[in-house]
């Protein structure tokens, strides 16, 4: 996304070179009365409500400095404005990692990353980056530094203030720095893939799955119309489903090298014992490109349920919108929605979906919204394109129970609302 203005209404933006001048910049800001827009890659500034109050663009392209790297100690601390594609070459050099999928890695930092609490197909096995965060520290609305966590794995003192930053948005405070904990580079990988003829099947074979003894990192289901870049894909077709296929199943394994083939075998003849055909399986080299296309999935719609709804939900969002393409988590819950919006609005072209646009997004968010509020779930606006969401009740739904603790936390951490105005459901 543009960092001009078309997403954020800034006025200007800046670029501070350390934790006290971004102090200093948002003290100068609450006196002039502007708002603050925390400001990373800029990958994802269409996330949330549409922010309207003009304010400063706050850059943290120059806080990149690794801080600390304790290599044996499986932990590392930057700065936020280090690039993921950054830190995982950094990472790699010494055979680890950070086992988060991150879209755009290239331009995506680390304080973005944090401020969603990101995670992708493979948070069934290895959480969110909210589960890696061991520390941080923050400049809050106030110009006031402060931190949280520590540098250790186990550290158990105090309120847990990771869990709190992590998904904030920067509506609390300023991320400049951060502690991780990492782990060693799997020795391999495989996904197992199968195309699955009805939703009916698909039920199966993720029963199949939990009675296995194999243990995924990922389990996502595909359906509806999917995006066509002409690519091939671990030797099959990107694109839907084959004809005749309501969908396909992804299973991906990461270990040693023989517990990944044990898995992959034992999961392949229990799908075949129970109908699945011939699963096909993707190894190492082969794999990654099969997960940068599930983890780059343009979704501009979420909902959550639980995992044992899932397909039966996704069963309904085709029916209602057949031209949609579905991306379901399905060990999580998570279905991921790429629905096409009507050309102008800056989001029918981004996902790539060849198909007809839907004509009112707004009553297709409430169709949808009522429909996970039905299965128990709850409705999410990823990208607020347009004339597809623009308040916080489009994007976020109804407030809950929790939103008094929410504004109350607001208010501690921001007393004059000037980080990131608008965007969560509590600003």
């Amino acid at each position: 996304m543009s960092l001009d203005g078309k997403t954020l209404p800034l006025c200007e933006t800046i670029a501070p070179a350390d934790q006290a001048a971004v102090a200093e910049a948002i003290q100068n800001a609450g006196g002039r009365q502007m708002a603050v827009y925390p400001l990373g890659g800029g990958t994802r500034l269409d996330y949330g409500a549409k922010p309207t109050l003009p304010g400063i663009g706050l850059s943290l392209a120059k806080l990149n400095r690794v801080v600390d790297y304790p290599a044996a100690d499986l932990t590392i601390t930057v700065e936020t404005g280090v690039t993921i594609a950054e830190l995982s070459s950094l990472l790699a050099a010494q055979r680890q990692r950070l086992p988060i999928d991150i879209p755009q890695p290239d331009r995506a930092t680390m304080g973005g990353a944090v401020a969603l609490n990101a995670a992708g197909p493979r948070r069934y096995g290895y959480g969110s980056l909210r589960d890696y965060l061991l520390g941080f520290t923050a400049v809050d609305g106030r110009g006031l530094p402060f931190s949280g966590g520590g540098r250790v794995v186990k550290n158990a003192a105090g309120y847990n203030m990771c869990r709190l930053m992590a998904g904030s948005l920067g509506t609390l405070g300023v991320l400049t720095q951060v502690t991780l904990m990492i782990r060693p580079v799997a020795e391999a990988s495989a996904l197992l893939v199968s195309n699955v003829p009805d939703f009916g099947r698909a039920e199966k074979l993720l029963a199949a799955l939990v009675r296995s003894a194999a243990r995924p990192v990922a389990v996502d289901f595909v359906a509806g119309r999917w995006p066509v870049d002409g690519q091939a894909m671990g030797g099959m077709p990107e694109g839907s489903p084959p004809e005749g296929n309501a969908g396909r199943l992804y299973v991906g394994f990461e270990g040693a090298a023989a517990e990944v083939a044990w898995m992959v075998d034992q999961l392949r003849d229990l799908w075949s014992s129970v109908g699945a055909g011939a699963p096909m399986v993707v190894l190492a080299a082969d794999a990654e490109p099969v997960w940068r296309w599930l983890v780059d999935f343009p979704a501009n719609i979420q909902i959550n349920v639980l995992p044992s709804d899932l397909v039966a939900t996704v069963a309904k969002i085709v029916e209602m919108h057949p031209e949609c393409a579905i991306q379901a988590h399905a060990g999580d819950g998570v279905i991921r929605i790429s629905l096409p919006l009507p050309p102008g609005d800056g989001g029918a072209g981004e996902g790539g979906v060849a198909a007809t646009t839907i004509s009112s997004p707004v009553a297709s968010i409430s169709r949808l919204r009522a429909l996970a509020a039905a299965a128990g779930g709850k409705l999410v606006v990823l990208r607020h394109a347009d004339g597809f969401a623009s308040t916080v009740a489009d994007v976020w739904g109804p407030p809950g129970p929790e939103m008094r603790l929410m504004q109350s936390l607001k208010e501690r951490f921001d007393p004059h609302s000037i980080l990131n105005p608008g965007r969560f459901s509590y600003c």
